[in-house]
């Protein structure tokens, strides 16, 4: 591939700022906190890792469905092509990293990952970088994510639900005892093995505590741990009201996973985030009648307002938190020896796998808190040149499931593509929309796979433009017609976002 300057001076910059030593062998796993906080460093004074950083590139792998989108990040199912191994490979993009200022989460979570040794954290096997991106493989969880378990179910049973909320606790347990804040704990970032175990994802958003036995950036436990952080409905009332990061934040988040798990909705789901907000503020909860009295008074327990008052963050520890009725007669000995529940599978997995789902303009343009990733130049204003560069190089690392080249042109290639719910008066129906670089905007019946027709396009924002309600509705406005449609993975904004930028291409 063929690199201008700019980009050149880029990846020298970015090399230079994310420049990690690593050991040339290997290392074996550490065992325990204690063997994590004895380990050696290097002679550069970097950080030796057992995962080592590889000269691969992506051509190296087969690329598959998408697992996930972040704010900076997509994850993406690799096999490799000359070992047959599968990964969850998870793609960065430098240019955003810079320019948002998030090079220090990026080599957090990868130290941290690296480090960490527990059943229910994702593992992380080597990384490698090319000129645009950084890639980590890691742990493939053919599972998914807990929540599509969520949606597929409707609401999880309350042994379901008990199940998975002791695996989260397990999890928790370890993460605290070495001293490490997740502080982004919701069902996106708990994923699921092929037999249903629970293992926690995304430590981009990770917080060390003074006292931790892991390797972690110099001054990074000094920095502020009270910057805001996380995910709109599973963000604590103290970290609203800039209170410092504590192993309660998370404990907080469990309460609010649980009560989605039994519920099927978020205990402060409100139209935007302003009101969630509000609401979490107010600990405005009200609790569904068909919720038992040990659900009801572990989740409100966990919900408390004072963070150090919640289960398992007090001078008893975890003990508290699972000797509480709601857990009774789990066995936390041999909880990953226990069997999960079913899964459930996505019914239209056959005909559309996940890859519908793909963002795949993820990184121009986020929906977690405070990440609104805009490529900008001088003036505030993303460059013409820039996004069409961005474009074509999305395009040509990703894959794209072949069933729907079918309705594309020749060379034509897609920018966003997702399984939505078309709401109608009458009726609501699943439908395939598709967003080219010609551009245009495809309408496809999944199940019969036959194109519904286009909306039309145009350059102009007065012709066609996009309203968010909320991050999971959005409306496709044209003189004709207005176009409903709900997005059960909250991507409103990333569908108005690369829209825009399209149509902003266009003038140029």
């Amino acid at each position: 591939m063929a690199v201008g300057g700019d980009d050149d001076t880029m990846e020298r910059d970015f090399a230079a700022r994310l420049r990690l030593a690593h050991s040339p062998s290997p290392a074996p796993p550490p065992a325990t906190a204690a063997a994590v906080a004895s380990s050696s460093p290097t002679a550069a004074g970097g950080i030796a890792f057992r995962a080592p950083q590889e000269q691969f590139t992506a051509a190296d792998f087969e690329l598959g469905k998408i697992y996930g989108v972040g704010s900076y990040s997509k994850v993406v199912r690799a096999k490799k092509k000359d070992t047959g191994n599968v990964y969850a490979l998870k793609i960065m993009d430098k240019k955003f990293i810079t320019k948002e200022n998030k090079i220090s989460y990026v080599k957090m979570e990868r130290i941290v990952l690296d480090q960490l040794d527990h059943p229910g954290v994702i593992r992380l096997f080597f990384t490698f970088q090319d000129t645009y991106s950084l890639y980590m493989a890691l742990e493939s969880c053919e599972g998914g994510e807990l929540f599509d378990q969520i949606i597929r179910k409707g609401r999880l049973s309350e042994d379901e639900a008990r199940f998975y909320a002791a695996e989260i606790v397990d999890i928790l347990e370890y993460l605290h005892s070495v001293g490490l804040i997740h502080r982004d704990v919701k069902p996106e970032n708990l994923l699921l093995t092929s037999d249903g175990h629970i293992k926690i994802a995304d430590f981009g958003s990770v917080k060390p505590t003074r006292d931790t036995p892991i390797k972690v950036l110099p001054n990074s436990t000094n920095e502020r741990a009270c910057t805001f952080v996380g995910t709109a409905a599973y963000v604590p009332p103290e970290v609203l009201n800039s209170a410092p990061a504590t192993f309660g934040n998370d404990l907080w988040a469990l309460g609010c996973t649980l009560y989605q798990m039994l519920s099927g909705s978020s205990p402060f789901k409100d139209a935007s985030e302003w009101l969630i907000f509000q609401r979490i503020i107010a600990r405005d909860i009200k609790f569904p009648e068909y919720f038992s009295d040990e659900a009801r008074d572990l989740i409100d327990k966990l919900l408390d307002v004072d963070p150090s008052k919640r289960p398992g963050a007090g001078p008893d520890g975890y003990s508290s938190l699972k000797k509480h009725p709601f857990f009774r007669g789990i066995d936390w000995k041999n909880l990953r020896k226990t069997r999960p529940p079913k899964l459930a599978i996505d019914p239209n997995a056959s005909e559309d796998e996940d890859s519908q789902d793909s963002n795949w303009l993820s990184h121009m343009g986020g929906t977690t808190v405070n990440q609104q990733s805009n490529t900008v130049s001088n003036n505030g204003v993303a460059s013409s040149s820039e996004v069409r560069s961005h474009i074509s190089k999305l395009a040509s690392i990703d894959s794209f499931d072949s069933k729907w080249q079918e309705f594309l042109d020749p060379g034509e290639s897609v920018v966003l593509i997702s399984k939505l719910k078309k709401i109608n008066k009458l009726a609501n129906k699943k439908v395939q929309l598709i967003l080219t670089d010609k551009p245009q905007l495809i309408c496809v019946d999944p199940s019969k796979m036959v194109a519904k027709g286009n909306i039309i396009w145009s350059d102009d924002p007065s012709e066609l433009n996009v309203q968010v309600t909320n991050s999971s509705h959005f409306r496709i406005c044209t003189p004709k017609k207005v176009s409903t449609f709900e997005d059960a993975k909250q991507r409103a904004w990333q569908w108005k976002k690369a829209i825009e930028d399209l149509q902003r291409c266009q003038k140029y």
